[in-house]
């Protein structure tokens, strides 16, 4: 489509706006004095941690470039236009085979090239602790090493690229120093790393945190955990799983009020069991149980391994949680993401993308509808 309009409520200020856009970009925006009560527009939500979606797993060797439209088509219809796809650890050289293959399938398609807009490296850098490791399989872990970012950086040309690390590792804090050298943004992660570690991770260029109150065990030191230290630790854009199952309500309330909100972003951890019907997914080597409470198990334990939450029930999770509106939330899994990550995918605003969402709504907090547009094309 080369050139559409629509009229709606802007989610920020609940003004009803007439968009333009042309050739994908917006060209218009123009304030009103009356328009439609229940339909909303929004930024496409952006999500950091993809890890598979639909049924559909990314941690495999033979992904097909119709399984990857496949999810870019779910994604989109929980109002998730761009996002990052996220692989997770494994043998290094096996890690990047899939990292190759995975860009070929993308340059092969235009939507896949706006729907995944980089890569987030989630591993094998990680805390092999139990408990740290979450989900993560401690035997395929190791040290980072110059020659692992130098290959990351020189395999994804200029892709944005998210690396999760634990800095307690050895060699990690000269590693993060390396990656932010080569345009790499550097979140923590699994990690039980020191309060000086943290800081000195920060130093070193670190400015995330890769979902706080995950990747650790369900019990901790009330005197001395992780949870406090990332509190202290200034200057880091912090992750958080928004489905009210990873975080507690209370938790998640009480982290909005102790981290300014404009360092917090959400995402959803999603694996394949995420937008599909409860039953048996794998994440990698693992097969996973979900049932109807949407929570994803390792069989015969307690522990959790990535959610089955779609990007659009996080954001009315979100506002549950915190008792607010779901536009006061919005912007922390679509602008904020890409803020933190530089994404060009922005605001409402003349000369950015035409990506955005429309949302019909039967009260405050009641979802009836969504559909997405990626510049300007309507959902297919």
């Amino acid at each position: 489509m080369s050139a559409g309009e629509v009229t709606a409520r802007h989610y920020a200020t609940s003004q009803p706006v007439r968009l333009r856009w042309r050739e994908g970009t917006f060209s218009g925006v123009q304030t009103l004095q009356d328009g439609p009560h229940d339909l909303w527009i929004a930024p496409g939500l952006v999500d950091l941690q993809i890890n598979g979606y639909g049924g559909i797993d990314f941690q495999q060797d033979n992904l097909t470039l119709e399984e990857l439209l496949c999810t870019t088509r779910q994604l989109r219809a929980a109002g998730c236009a761009t996002w990052l796809l996220t692989l997770i650890t494994d043998e290094w050289p096996r890690m990047m085979a899939r990292l190759r293959h995975l860009r070929a399938l993308r340059s092969q398609s235009a939507a896949l090239q706006s729907a995944i807009a980089g890569w987030h490296i989630e591993g094998p850098f990680l805390s092999a602790e139990p408990g740290f490791r979450g989900a993560h399989n401690p035997s395929a872990m190791c040290d980072p090493k110059p020659e692992h970012i130098k290959e990351l950086r020189q395999l994804t040309g200029s892709d944005p690229v998210l690396l999760t690390i634990a800095p307690e590792r050895a060699g990690a804090i000269a590693a993060i120093s390396l990656a932010v050298s080569l345009g790499i943004k550097v979140s923590l992660g699994h990690t039980n790393a020191p309060q000086e570690v943290l800081l000195q991770a920060a130093q070193a260029g670190a400015t995330g945190f890769t979902h706080l109150a995950n990747g650790c065990p369900r019990d901790l030191d009330r005197h001395n955990n992780i949870l406090w230290r990332v509190f202290e630790t200034p200057g880091l854009q912090v992750s958080l799983i928004a489905d009210g199952i990873h975080v507690s309500p209370a938790l998640f309330r009480l982290i909005h009020r102790i981290i300014d909100p404009k360092s917090i972003y959400y995402t959803t951890d999603a694996m394949a069991a995420a937008g599909a019907p409860p039953g048996k997914y794998k994440i990698g080597h693992l097969e996973l149980e979900v049932g109807g409470d949407q929570i994803v198990r390792l069989p015969g334990t307690a522990n959790f391994a990535g959610s089955a939450l779609r990007p659009i029930d996080g954001i009315f999770r979100a506002a549950g949680m915190l008792n607010c509106a779901w536009q006061e939330v919005w912007p922390r899994l679509s602008t904020a993401p890409c803020r933190f990550m530089g994404l060009a995918q922005g605001d409402l605003k003349i000369g950015q993308p035409a990506t955005f969402c429309l949302l019909e709504t039967s009260s405050p907090n009641q979802l009836q509808s969504i559909r997405t547009f990626v510049r300007g094309e309507p959902p297919k």
